[in-house]
């Protein structure tokens, strides 16, 4: 029996989460150095998971299959393909970072406060999420994915709701109480996705009678499972109506702003750039593969959904006084481009959506991180509250630009290819979509460049006079994630590689043909 690969990468955080929890209140440094230590290890299997990958073999690789609740045709099946196995890289490759950037989010508050922050629950949790995450990643079988789908709520909750923001202008009470809302909503709005998802899983059980993806796609494709058009309809609607909460899609989307905005910044990392990115992967693995009908019957609405997503969150970006609730509407405007080119059913667009989840991930944690180290050094969120930093603090400056000049895109740096691939695959099949879809980027150069200026340049206010530059730890934190972005900026190939057979495999699935260009190349 071979080694279980994909079951030891997300295991190993799930243990490391129980054993971090276990450690001594007295002991919380040794807490967050285990938690770091669990992560690398972790990032070391997903490597391993990375280099035995071949892309040119078979669909589902490192495969394990095992009976688990027989009566209902439930399997513990695990399995990945080219776009699992980059966002699995992605997310074990963030873990660490945000650990090490929210080294001490969670320490105990100043003496005589009402609250206690257990640090060795804030660290856990992140364990514990990380391993949700990745299970979800490698979960072929449909009751397996709804699960972890699922739980990996009830950690997020937590870290939403327990270690919320310090800097709040309104008092330690109030902060509990906005902290407490941004958690409940959170909660509110992905269960009620889960609950009709659920409901949609079992109609796909009654009519496919088992839970393996593999299994029902065959099924779909070979011709034993026929599901009339009508129920196939509702059960895509179903599974949509979930991932599009997750992921998030307007108009679900109004939990975002605030679970960012009450979170630390490492934890408003997790949410963004990790957990929100299986929202976007189940789309291409699920309803993909197993509603191919219903997803080409749906694409027209959700081609226009995503558009109003890329270009009411860019809008609400340009008017935002909170520097997280910025990031927050660019996220939005950036999982529309995401949905946009899935839904666009060409090989430019998916791969492009793909590259999309793995290089807004860096760059959002590139900027979200270091808006927290500054955030963390003046006490305040409020742009208004900033001016003339790059003059006392050049290194963070000059990071906060780089992650933002990555955020609207900016040739050389990774989203650009990611976006660019987007936007070419919606025009060549729907062009009036791709052309309004451009004034995404037209307002993220505003948003972003206008942040910039208010924040970094201009006279040095009084309260930042004195505010350090980046110190070690945090430049540990940035400088990977720079040096990430500049790379896969200037030379994709490495992730296009991984994830483009994948791609022609799930355009298969819907049976689409990229649209032949109108002007034939010349001989």
């Amino acid at each position: 029996m071979s080694f279980p690969l994909l079951t030891a990468t997300a295991a190993l955080p799930a243990l490391g989460a129980v054993a971090t929890a276990a450690v001594p209140a007295a002991r919380r440094t040794a807490a967050k150095w285990l938690a770091l230590l669990v992560s690398l290890a972790t990032l070391a299997l997903a490597i391993t998971v990375l280099v035995r990958f071949d892309p040119g073999g078979s669909r589902y690789q490192l495969t394990e299959s095992h009976a688990w609740i027989k009566d209902f045709g439930v399997r513990y099946e695990l399995g990945v393909d080219g776009i699992a196995v980059a966002l699995i890289a992605l997310t074990a490759a963030l873990i660490p970072f945000i650990i090490l950037a929210g080294w001490h989010d969670a320490d105990p508050l100043e003496t005589g406060s009402r609250r206690w922050r257990p640090t060795q629950g804030f660290f856990a949790l992140i364990l514990a999420v990380e391993a949700m995450v990745i299970i979800s990643f490698e979960a072929t079988d449909v009751f397996l994915f709804y699960i972890f789908f699922e739980a990996m709520l009830i950690p997020m909750y937590f870290l939403i709701g327990g270690f919320g923001d310090r800097a709040h202008a309104h008092g330690e009470e109030t902060a509990a109480t906005q902290r407490s809302y941004a958690a409940v909503k959170f909660l509110l709005y992905n269960l009620a996705g889960g609950l009709i998802m659920l409901a949609a899983v079992i109609g796909l059980y009654v009519v496919a009678g088992n839970f393996s993806l593999t299994q029902i796609a065959e099924a779909r494709a070979n011709g034993s499972l026929h599901m009339a058009t009508s129920t196939e309809r509702w059960l895509f609607l179903g599974f949509f109506f979930a991932f599009a909460v997750k992921a998030p899609l307007w108009p679900l989307h109004t939990w975002l702003p605030n679970a960012m905005q009450e979170s630390t910044a490492p934890v408003a990392v997790l949410i963004t750039a990790v957990v929100d990115k299986v929202g976007t992967f189940a789309m291409l693995r699920f309803c993909l593969q197993l509603f191919p009908e219903a997803s080409k019957w749906a694409t027209p609405v959700i081609l226009v959904l995503a558009l109003i997503s890329i270009v009411y969150g860019a809008l609400l970006a340009v008017g935002q006084r909170d520097i997280k609730r910025l990031v927050a509407y660019a996220s939005i405007s950036h999982f529309g481009f995401i949905v946009m080119g899935i839904f666009a059913m060409t090989s430019q667009g998916q791969s492009g959506a793909t590259l999309y989840m793995v290089n807004h991930g860096i760059s959002t944690a590139a900027l979200m991180l270091v808006a927290g180290f500054l955030i963390s050094r003046r006490g305040s969120r409020l742009i208004a509250d900033y001016g003339g930093v790059q003059k006392v603090a050049p290194v963070l400056a000059g990071t906060f630009l780089i992650g933002g000049l990555a955020t609207l895109s900016l040739p050389g740096l990774a989203p650009f290819v990611s976006e660019f691939l987007v936007l070419v695959g919606t025009f060549t099949r729907y062009p009036v979509i791709g052309i309004i879809a451009t004034f995404g980027i037209v307002l993220a150069a505003l948003y972003t460049l206008v942040l910039y200026q208010r924040t970094m340049t201009g006279p040095v206010k009084p309260e930042v006079s004195a505010m350090p530059d980046l110190r070690v730890r945090e430049l540990v934190v940035v400088a990977p994630l720079i040096v990430l972005l500049i790379f896969l900026g200037v030379y994709p190939k490495p992730v296009t590689d991984i994830v483009n057979p994948a791609v022609k495999q799930t355009m298969s699935d819907v049976q689409k043909k990229d649209p032949k260009p109108e002007v034939e190349a010349a001989k």
